[in-house]
């Protein structure tokens, strides 16, 4: 293929039916720690106030860390009830303040974060633009209201908001019409934002979710962290009716956009990996493809994936579609910033 037929394949690609899947790449991309620095973060944290189980247990997690990361650490290893919400608490934290730096350089206009840029050339369907992430922070929320549309967490509430997907959906309605006792309602442009693992503003109070913008020390965020635990963890509210949204936009996708997504998630898999190998066009954009996205590539013909390579000491980005892989030097297609300039507004 030439790169003018490349980037035509990739320009129809944003059509009908398109559910959007992004990952922990893309808050990397825009500062946010990533599992290298967070696994980092923990080992140099955890200890205090842990009882000695919990740190006998963590003294045996530590070296797996190094080994095989965070992730796999965690699934070889169960840390213990106590010790697995003092990985949650420091995650949380390390995260939110993260998040306030890019969030307040938004408010101040200094940056446009790369998601805010993207939507402006995505469809926007009635029923609202569908994104799944497994990511707590909430710069998806952000970019979404930057571009003008509205985020639909399916919370209601400023200050200790409830789920309730109904009234949530029912708040972005600004008109209904009647004809023939049909009853059409119209609705603002909005993404419904899934967030199966958690987000930093969903907090525990009196044994329910509930969502608050803002910080609290003394309460429980509601947040998955990896590990054993984390399907079984999955199916607690608000968790459970997240992810059964999820899917089931997953389900009725027609394409899927995955933005630093690595494929190594149980709860979505059972549904994400028989949809594409069902036969759904999938394009990814990451730096680098973890093993299991760059085996998805190159398996199945219905995927163009997009990463960062380097090849004879030129930069570029290495294209796997209909299973082979070329070079394309000199252009970061990978990035979305970059796929935005040479792809979209070209």
């Amino acid at each position: 293929m030439t790169l003018d037929e490349i980037k035509r394949h990739l320009q129809d690609h944003l059509s009908d039916g398109l559910v959007t899947v992004i990952g922990s790449g893309l808050s990397c991309a825009e500062g946010l720690p990533g599992m290298g620095e967070l696994a980092d973060h923990l080992c140099a944290t955890i200890g205090a106030g842990l009882g000695v189980a919990d740190l006998a247990a963590w003294a045996e997690i530590v070296p797996l860390v190094k080994e095989k990361g965070l992730e796999g650490a965690l699934h070889a290893k169960a840390p213990t009830p106590a010790l697995e919400s003092a990985i949650s608490t420091v995650t949380g934290a390390m995260i939110a303040e993260r998040e306030r730096l890019v969030v307040s350089s938004v408010f101040n206009g200094e940056r446009q974060l790369r998601l805010t840029r993207l939507i402006s050339h995505m469809l926007k369907p009635p029923s609202g633009l569908t994104i799944v992430t497994t990511n707590y922070d909430r710069l998806i929320e952000l970019a979404v209201e930057e571009a003008g549309i509205g985020a639909d967490t399916m919370f209601v509430g400023r200050f200790a908001g409830s789920l309730n997907e109904r009234e949530s959906k029912l708040s972005f309605c600004r008109n209904v019409t009647y004809k023939k006792r049909n009853i059409t309602y119209q609705y603002r442009p909005r993404a419904l934002i899934c967030k199966p693992h958690g987000s930093l503003d969903w907090y525990l109070r009196g044994g329910k979710p509930v969502c608050y913008a803002g910080d609290l020390p003394s309460a429980t965020r509601l947040i998955i962290t990896p590990g054993q635990n984390k399907f079984r963890n999955g199916y607690e509210s608000p968790f459970d009716h997240h992810r059964a949204k999820a899917n089931d936009a997953i389900d009725r996708a027609s394409r899927f956009l995955f933005l630093g997504y690595g494929f190594n998630d149980d709860h979505l898999e059972t549904h994400l990996t028989p949809a594409i190998k069902g036969g759904k066009p999938t394009l990814m954009l990451s730096r680098t493809l973890t093993p299991n996205a760059a085996a998805m590539a190159q398996a199945n013909g219905n995927i163009t994936a997009l990463e960062h390579h380097v090849e004879a000491g030129i930069a570029g980005t290495r294209l796997t579609i209909n299973k082979a892989q070329e070079f394309i030097p000199g252009q970061a297609l990978w990035d979305v910033n970059s796929f935005i300039d040479e792809v979209l507004e070209p």
